[in-house]
């Protein structure tokens, strides 16, 4: 596993690389927006780390290069700024950031972060393919979804979330329960998030999304018909 760091601080993309590397992992460093590009671009990479701050290209920007124009678009991506805002984290989980965390952080959780965003692409290879009668296709082991053989690009978060209402054939899941399905018990994200995904999700699928019905108060469910 080639995670690219991208952080225009060159001790803190430094530091980040150490502890990363002292997990397991291999590291590669871009300094800007621009040279981030260009790596991404080369491909070999299964996760990219963004600050959202940068000169040239923003890590927004990148994100946006990211999921529809790089060769690898379902990249799993951890956005690591100093924005705080609501605003900020929303928009970026609505672009398809699959985890954002907030300046300062300790090195541990950002190495446990990743350990969780690798998780969720690529742990539900035993579930099996799932198919709709509307035609949605999703195969947890290529983590490839397509609608009539048309592919769509779903990020990890949004793969995880779209398969388990899925094969809960119809039953509601509150947002705890998809929370707790796709990240675990104890990972800290609001309900809001995910509504936010939802919602991409819904506009990815086209006409199909309104298979994903709200129920209000509770949660979601998909059914492809009311019941």
């Amino acid at each position: 596993m080639r995670i690219l760091v991208v952080e225009d601080d060159k001790d803190i993309c430094t530091l980040l690389s150490f502890h990363l590397k002292a997990n397991g992992f291999e590291t590669d460093m871009a300094y800007s927006g621009t040279e981030a590009r260009a790596k991404l671009a080369k491909g070999g990479y299964g996760l990219a780390i963004l600050d959202i701050l940068l000169p040239g290209l923003s890590g927004v920007e990148i994100l946006k290069y990211i999921r529809t124009e790089s060769p690898v678009p379902e990249l799993p991506v951890i956005m690591a700024s100093a924005l705080d805002d609501e605003a900020d984290i929303i928009a970026a989980l609505e672009l398809g950031a699959d985890d954002y965390i907030t300046k300062p952080f300790s090195p541990k959780i950002l190495a446990a972060r990743v350990r969780s965003v690798i998780r969720r692409s690529g742990n539900r290879t035993e579930k099996g393919a799932v198919r709709t009668e509307n035609g949605i296709f999703l195969d947890p082991g290529t983590r490839k979804c397509t609608i009539n053989d048309v592919p769509v690009v779903l990020t990890a978060t949004e793969f995880d979330m779209l398969l388990a209402l899925i094969q809960e054939g119809g039953r509601v899941l509150t947002r705890s329960e998809i929370i707790g399905k796709i990240k675990g018990d104890d990972y800290p994200v609001t309900e809001r998030s995910i509504d936010v995904q939802i919602a991409a999700i819904r506009k990815k699928l086209g006409a199909l999304g309104s298979a994903i019905r709200t129920v209000w108060g509770i949660g979601y469910r998909y059914a492809e018909e009311d019941r």
